[in-house]
């Protein structure tokens, strides 16, 4: 059986990235992954954009493509999900001391799971999330620090949790190529010294229905390339663009979609379960967690890296431990080794995914550390 990919928090996460960027700002923080001094950056993060995926892809993204000579492999944190990476990304924080423990996980002060993409009413993202958020940080010290991102994720509590701290810019027509580069210079140009965090999400919505070995897919992803070459060619030489995503994919066939609830024996013990297909927490009676984590992986074998949430805590899977924050994590973590993943009932929209993430596999964990210069004198 193979390994998981356990994060190398410190040196090489999308934790690590914001801090590195501020060393090369003189806006503190220490310099992890290496990267050149610059007073602008970018930060372009695509949803979905796995270096995995960018394998064999030269026809399809030469933008993209032609960088990853230069570039990196770093990893998300795990789970391997939107939700986790993106407060990785706008906190400097792992897992284990933000908190946002994937994309829906038990938070103990409503008693039940909330999603971290649809949120609960009323839940303040600040709340979920109190900590000093990195682009906060940055902004402190005097740099204009921006977002441009979907004009909806303005108010949301992913937002609040995880990336505030920005003066925000809304994009209302994600197709208008020629607004989106437009934002971004704008908000490069509010001072000398600017951050700007610019989202792209179509390449996951079209990964996750349509899968990434679809011509849909590859057709977006050459969008996405010919949005890179846009944003390089309206940069200023002195700015440096940056390029990663918080997760790569992979498919998952219909046959190896295991349901939850036809398997009773899976459900025996649950109060409740998070996560999602390929990494799912289940949180289970108290003293019942070694007997869960038998069972599962007797179902699995070698298909499922099953841990207690311990055992996952002690290999490193989330970070330093928080015995503030642990309990947001399930009492056994079942993350995919193999193609499966485990799907409920419960959520049928689940149900018609064909490209999934959250494990911990090299497709799922890795994302690109790409950087460049603009083309502009």
């Amino acid at each position: 059986m193979t390994a998981p990919l356990v994060p190398d928090y410190g040196r090489g996460t999308l934790a690590d990235l914001l801090p590195s960027i501020a060393a090369g700002m003189g806006a503190g923080g220490d310099n992890r992954l290496d990267l050149p001094p610059a007073d602008r950056w970018v930060v372009l993060l695509v949803d979905g954009l796995g270096w995995d995926q960018l394998a064999g892809r030269e026809s399809i993204a030469p933008a993209l493509t032609s960088l990853v000579a230069q570039g990196r492999a770093i990893t998300s944190g795990v789970p391997s999900t939107t939700v986790t990476s993106l407060s990785c990304l706008g906190t400097g924080l792992t897992p284990a001391e933000h908190g946002m423990a994937g994309y829906a996980f038990r938070y103990p002060p409503i008693g039940r799971i909330l999603n971290a993409l649809t949120w609960a009413p009323g839940l303040n993202g600040e709340d979920v999330q109190p900590q000093l958020t990195y682009l906060e940080r940055i902004a402190t010290s005097g740099v204009a620090v921006s977002s441009v991102a979907p004009a909806r994720f303005r108010r949301s509590g992913l937002t609040a949790a995880a990336l505030r701290g920005t003066h925000f810019l809304g994009v209302h027509d994600e197709t208008d190529v020629d607004r989106r580069v437009e934002l971004i210079t704008q908000a490069l140009d509010r001072g000398p010294r600017s951050l700007v965090y610019a989202y792209e999400r179509a390449l996951d919505h079209t990964g996750h229905g349509r899968g990434v070995d679809s011509e849909a897919w590859r057709a977006q992803l050459a969008w996405t390339d010919r949005l890179v070459l846009r944003i390089i060619a309206a940069l200023p030489g002195d700015a440096a663009l940056l390029i990663t995503g918080d997760h790569g994919m992979i498919d998952v066939a219909p046959s190896d979609q295991v349901v939850m609830e036809d398997e009773p024996e899976l459900m025996a013990d649950l109060a409740m379960f998070g996560g999602e297909g390929r990494l799912r927490q289940l949180y289970v009676a108290p003293g019942r967690e070694a007997a869960v984590a038998r069972r599962w992986t007797d179902r699995f074998g070698d298909d499922a890296w099953v841990r207690t949430r311990d055992e996952a805590f002690d290999e490193g899977w989330f970070g330093p431990h928080s015995p503030r924050l642990a309990d947001r994590f399930g009492d056994v973590l079942v993350a995919m080794a193999g193609p499966h993943a485990v799907m409920t009932r419960t959520l049928p929209n689940e149900l018609a995914l064909i490209g999934m993430h959250g494990s911990l596999t090299p497709a799922e964990m890795r994302v690109p550390l790409l950087v460049t210069r603009g083309s502009l004198g």
